[in-house]
């Protein structure tokens, strides 16, 4: 069971909840200050005080005064009026990501909601009713509008949810999990989708996939090392201490632990004075992306625990304020950053399978074919390969610099960082079949130099490839094998394969 309190929700903790369906409950502390902030709002209407979305219109409407009997009505209006998101649905883990990071913001006790909105967020969780939310609408600032608005209907017995993997109308499986739809009562509505929670649980299973994958692509690009006879010496720690980046330190470190022992690898002069720079600069490069990554995990830790929403409420309703902290600006720079870092492992990963494949450049058979000319062997794979990568260069554009007025200009800067966000996960799928590929390439070079030659940690990494890609002994539809690798870098257990520092 993992306790909510607003401020301390960590991405360990967000990993069991998405990907091992931990529980979830609000710690008491937590809940206190969403009783005392919800009294202000009550108190706000009560005395016709005038404040933005409560006895207020939205953006350009914000100067319409709102009877207290219509109250609720602009609430519903609101989410229905805004669950305008178009495009196929973010991916059920990322809802459910949606449902907690919600849930967490609103527990900091700044927003003014009904303890009955935190109940139901978490019934969702832990009864794992997900919304279906569009991934196309959102600008990035006045928060996530129209994604949230999709979770948001749910909570009113309407839209739609992913439920025991099927979708259907939201009523059916609230009902059946005995759950009672809300109805929304002052600034409620507004509570619930002003914030930047698409953009960022995108962000964090992104981010998750992408922190396994940067471990992956060391591992794989050792067997590589080891399939073209790489020169150690450009790994030793002093060459990375002397440039000073710990990152870069730590790739080196885990390199030479993955090929200790090989028999495979060489020394400068043994064969030839020095290795080209896909496989000399491997730490300088992976070295980079991680340091990338680990700006983007800072940001993300400080968002996944951010009051996103407007107005919030501070002093038991002493100072209500409107702000800004719904514009995703700090997740749109991380999220065009991680694009860009993961890129750049698909884009080194490619010239180490065409190093494999050119037998100008590898000492091998063409194409790594078993029979050179009649069979064409790996070489449509690294067309693949770099297809993809081409692909991940447009995607990588970044889309926190570009910005499109709206609410008839009232909202006239925005981050466009669920953009950002969606396209740097994309980014992440095509990079693991990259992978995937100098994967399979690198088993087929080792095999030619011998498998009992490579170091005990790769035999592992090649064990584990070779029980669902066989060897290429003939052409095939090499398709399946690729995407058979790739399942297995998302999906199964690397624990007792990877190095973590």
């Amino acid at each position: 069971m993992i306790t909510l309190t607003g401020n301390t929700l960590t991405l360990k903790e967000i990993r069991h909840v998405l990907f091992d369906l931990e529980y979830v409950q609000a710690s008491k502390e937590s809940l206190a200050r969403v009783k005392e902030s919800r009294k202000a709002v009550d108190e706000i209407v009560a005395t016709n005080k005038v404040v933005y979305g409560i006895t207020t219109g939205f953006g350009k409407m914000s100067d319409v005064w709102i009877e207290p009997n219509q109250v609720e009505d602009l609430q519903l209006n609101l989410i229905r009026s805004h669950a305008c998101g178009v495009g196929d649905p973010f991916p059920e883990v990322v809802s459910r990501a949606m449902l907690l990071l919600r849930v967490n913001a609103l527990l900091k006790g700044f927003s003014g909601v009904r303890v009955e909105v935190i109940d139901i967020l978490i019934e969702c969780i832990n009864k794992r009713i997900h919304p279906v939310i569009p991934q196309q609408g959102s600008l990035g600032a006045s928060g996530d509008l129209a994604p949230l608005s999709h979770l948001a209907l749910v909570l009113l017995g309407e839209g739609e949810v992913i439920y025991k993997g099927k979708r259907m109308p939201s009523k059916e499986p609230l009902k059946r999990e005995g759950v009672d739809p809300i109805v929304l009562s002052a600034k409620e509505g507004l509570a619930l989708i002003n914030g930047t929670q698409a953009m960022t649980a995108m962000g964090v299973v992104g981010y998750l996939e992408a922190e396994q994958l940067a471990y992956q692509s060391e591992a794989i690009a050792a067997m590589t090392f080891e399939g073209l006879k790489g020169i150690i010496d450009a790994f030793d720690e002093s060459i990375h201490l002397a440039r000073g980046y710990p990152e870069q330190v730590d790739v080196a470190e885990r390199f030479r632990m993955y090929v200790k022992g090989s028999k495979l690898t060489t020394e400068q002069g043994e064969v030839r004075v020095q290795d080209a720079y896909s496989l000399r600069c491997i730490p300088q490069v992976h070295g980079a992306t991680w340091q990338t990554l680990n700006y983007v995990k800072e940001k993300l830790e400080i968002e996944i625990n951010a009051a996103t929403d407007n107005p919030l409420i501070f002093d038991s309703g002493e100072k209500v304020i409107s702000g800004g902290n719904f514009h995703g600006q700090p997740i749109a720079f991380a999220m065009d950053f991680m694009k860009i870092a993961v890129a750049e492992l698909a884009n080194i990963s490619e010239r180490r399978i065409e190093r494999m494949v050119n037998p100008q450049l590898s000492g091998l058979p063409p194409f790594l074919s078993a029979n050179p000319g009649v069979e064409s062997g790996a070489m449509i794979l690294q067309y693949s390969a770099a297809s993809l990568v081409s692909e991940n260069k447009t995607l990588a554009h970044p889309a926190s610099v570009d910005s499109i007025p709206s609410s008839a200009n009232q909202e006239d800067h925005v981050s466009m960082g669920t953009i950002g966000s969606r396209h740097a996960y994309q980014i992440i799928q095509n990079t693991r079949r990259v992978l995937a590929i100098e994967w399979f390439c690198a088993m087929q070079a080792i095999e030619f130099n011998g498998i009992e030659n490579m170091a005990p940690r790769t035999q592992k990494v090649h064990k584990k490839g070779r029980e669902v890609a066989e060897s290429i002994t003939t052409d095939r539809v090499f398709s399946y094998d690729i995407e058979r690798l790739t399942t297995e870098l998302k999906d199964s257990d690397w624990k007792r394969l990877l190095i973590h520092q």
